[in-house]
């Protein structure tokens, strides 16, 4: 019980973060682009508080953590935020700038984990040995990479599909539009089978590339 105990308190912090600032990020680029939908509702913001869904953000991280660390591991977390609304028809060049607003939420994560990483090496550095910081650290680069990694999966409504769909002529964009309400099936399914792995392996591995390049861990 320990266990389980101390590894929520330590993902705790960078899950949340992670989730919510993506989802701010969302709402900054489109009002960035023209959309003030998300300005307007209050949501172009970095206090948790108005991201958090009370299922996606707590209870279900919470719940797979918990099952994670009794299984003596960390294996697959997953979770959401209230989604940011965007307004595409009010962006200034709704195709090309739904692609940036799509981007925003897993460069945002992308960049979390570069600061947990520079917060891990300045840990190291300084020699600290408290377990719990570091370990928090090393949560925070993890997590943000995957999240980054997953969002990215080209398939609607993920932001990765959001991307193909902006960067697709319409005449194949608008078929890979259409499957949206099925998407999240769609993506199940591939985590099941271990389909997502063939888009999110790439993306990890290029993340942690990204945060080697600027700490050199």
């Amino acid at each position: 019980m320990n266990s389980i105990i101390q590894l929520i308190a330590v993902c705790a912090i960078p899950l949340i973060f992670s989730i919510t600032m993506h989802e701010a990020a969302h709402g900054y680029a489109a009002r960035k682009f023209g959309d003030n939908t998300a300005w307007m509702m209050g949501r172009v913001t970095l206090n948790p508080a108005k991201h958090i869904d009370p299922f996606g953000t707590i209870i279900l991280p919470l719940i797979m953590l918990a099952g994670s660390a009794a299984a003596g591991g960390v294996g697959f977390i997953f979770g959401w935020a209230k989604p940011v609304p965007v307004n595409f028809g009010a962006l200034r060049n709704p195709k090309r700038d739904m692609i940036w607003v799509a981007l925003a939420g897993p460069g945002c994560n992308l960049l979390q984990a570069v600061i947990w990483g520079i917060i891990l090496k300045l840990l190291v550095i300084a020699g600290v040995q408290e377990q719990f910081f570091l370990q928090m650290a090393v949560y925070g680069i993890s997590i943000n990479i995957f999240l980054m990694a997953f969002n990215l999966i080209p398939i609607p409504p993920l932001d990765g599909g959001r991307v193909a769909v902006g960067i697709l002529p319409w005449s194949v964009g608008k078929y890979l539009d259409r499957i949206e309400p099925y998407g999240m099936w769609i993506v199940l399914a591939l985590c099941l089978v271990g389909g997502a792995g063939f888009f999110t392996g790439p993306l990890v591995a290029f993340g942690r590339a990204v945060v080697n390049f600027f700490i050199g861990l």
